[in-house]
């Protein structure tokens, strides 16, 4: 396991606040009450935090405001589209409401969209084969298709497993076919650091986003106050996404 995917463990908010309780009975022992106290606090503050809306809401929506979603229509012509694999809150259309989606549908059909909306005649779909066996692109080139898009339309990048490899790869493939400009089509949560990794690699890019997820549903029973364990585990992405953008300016990928 890399160090970046032992701090994303570390700052999920149960691990961080299980680690800060056993650090604060440790200081506990050694008669270090205020310590203690105050180690003990963080932590609790730490998962109420995350496990309220309002607050995912407020460190979200700064991510995904930064690209703001646009129709497919309304894009700008491009030479290919870049579709990146993986996915954020299980791809629910809503952050706040129960899983309905799969895992790429909404990246795969807002490429499929904006194709048949005559922005970009050639779809390219990035992502490893993350667990050994059918890549991710290759999963979502068989999703297209259930959108009425021919696999001739289709190019699969299938070496990436970062965000940083993403970019790396899908340069070299845009290279290899002498495609120029790029839409950009991941999570908006994603964009803001996918974006930056493309235009590290010198591509012509602009965002696509899909539409934003981390909005407060218009439903009466829902409170952005009212802490729940759903939206704890929900705040994982969001937390890997300011800890990503981090890893990846020290390590100049941006």
């Amino acid at each position: 396991m890399n160090l970046s995917s032992v701090l994303a463990q570390l700052v999920v908010p149960l691990n961080l606040c299980a680690a800060l309780l056993l650090l604060a009975l440790l200081f506990f022992i050694i008669r270090w009450r205020k310590l203690a106290f105050s180690t003990a606090l963080s932590g609790l503050l730490w998962v109420g935090l995350w496990s309220t809306p309002a607050f995912n809401i407020l460190a979200g929506s700064y991510l995904e405001q930064r690209y703001p979603y646009v129709a497919p229509a309304n894009l700008a012509q491009a030479d290919a589209i870049v579709v990146l694999g993986g996915h954020t809150a299980q791809n629910r259309s809503n952050w706040f409401l129960p899983d309905s989606a799969s895992r790429t549908s909404s990246r795969v059909r807002m490429a499929a969209d904006i194709y048949h909306a005559g922005r970009a005649p050639i779809i390219i779909l990035s992502g490893a084969a993350l667990d050994g066996g059918v890549s991710e692109a290759q999963m979502m080139t068989q999703t297209l298709m259930q959108f009425n898009v021919p696999p001739s339309a289709t190019l699969q990048e299938e070496q990436s497993l970062t965000t940083e490899g993403n970019g790396f790869y899908s340069a070299q493939l845009l290279r290899e076919h002498q495609l120029q400009h790029v839409l950009l089509v991941t999570s908006a949560l994603h964009m803001p650091r996918a974006m930056a990794v493309f235009k590290k690699q010198g591509v012509d890019v602009l965002a696509a986003p899909a539409p934003p997820q981390i909005v407060a549903p218009n439903q009466l029973s829902f409170s952005l106050w009212l802490p729940s364990m759903h939206t704890l585990q929900s705040s994982r992405s969001i937390i890997k996404e300011y800890l990503g953008m981090t890893i990846y300016w020290v390590r100049g990928w941006i």
